[in-house]
């Protein structure tokens, strides 16, 4: 399958018409891919629509994109039906109970899948934001592999990985927004160590570019990636595809899955299969 990763930029949109739009466009171009991976909080751009005030506040912002939710979710309905993908959306707040999740929705070209909510939040979520976390992962059963969505941080703790892998999880995604060089790094490391211990293939995409007019993403930084572990049926790097520092746009490439379970059957090493044997280690002195 083919599968394209975004790096994504954020932009002022004056009516919903416009971001549909921009959306539209970027489906379309991403050329046939069976699989497309926006960023976390790429939604966020959404609060340009409740003006300057709205979008400038912490507060404000989060409540006026969780309110185009039904409207977000119908149109990304039509484009994976009408291109026959699918589309992982770019997260943003939702509203079940007094505080915020933060929520990826995951279409397919029969309808909604599902969602995973970020499961542990930054100490800007936490302590400015108040954007909490919501327990609980998922497996998404699809046509095109057993997958699963590590938002951003969670990307940062094995354990989460390692529960998805063991329940036949062959494909991560995680949607990635960071405002320095060091924060993406820290969740591109992450990504790839999951892609190590866990044989499986990960898929990055961040926010990417400035974005003066709302505090929350007022700086985005990384790179739009896909790995693989490198132990011989995957480049020596681990990297698939990559694409360049900040600059927007897909990267892509065509990944045969196949190769994972390959890899934890006969990879030059079985960090997935001996995986147990750490869980008894225990200091000695």
């Amino acid at each position: 399958m083919k599968i394209a990763a975004a790096a994504y930029p954020i932009d002022w949109f004056d009516s919903f018409a416009d971001y549909e739009a921009k959306l539209t466009r970027w489906v379309a171009d991403a050329q046939g891919a069976d699989l497309l991976v926006f960023p976390e909080y790429g939604a966020m751009e959404l609060a340009s629509l409740g003006g300057r005030d709205v979008a400038g506040d912490l507060e404000a912002s989060l409540h006026e994109v969780a309110r185009h939710w039904p409207r977000v979710e119908a149109l990304h309905l039509r484009l994976a039906k009408q291109h026959g993908c699918h589309i992982l959306g770019a997260s943003g707040p939702v509203f079940e109970g007094p505080r915020p999740v933060n929520r990826a929705v995951l279409y397919g070209p029969d309808g909604r899948l599902g969602h995973q909510d970020k499961q542990i939040m930054t100490r800007f979520e936490r302590e400015e934001w108040d954007v909490t976390g919501a327990p609980g992962l998922r497996v998404f059963d699809t046509p095109l592999g057993r997958t699963g969505i590590l938002i951003c941080y969670d990307s940062e703790f094995p354990l989460l990985a390692r529960v998805l892998a063991q329940a036949g999880v062959e494909l991560l995604l995680v949607p990635s927004c960071t405002d320095t060089v060091a924060g993406f790094s820290r969740v591109r490391i992450g990504a790839m160590a999951r892609a190590l211990e866990s044989q499986c293939v990960v898929v990055q995409a961040p926010t990417v570019g400035p974005c003066g007019w709302m505090p929350a993403l007022d700086e985005n930084r990384g790179r739009a990636a896909i790995y693989g572990p490198p132990d011989g049926f995957w480049p020596e790097t681990g990297i698939i595809a990559e694409g360049a520092m900040d600059q927007p746009g897909w990267v892509m490439a065509d990944v045969d899955l196949s190769r994972v379970s390959d890899s934890r059957r006969r990879g030059a090493v079985l960090p997935y299969v001996h995986w147990p044997e750490s869980e008894g280690i225990a200091l000695t002195g």
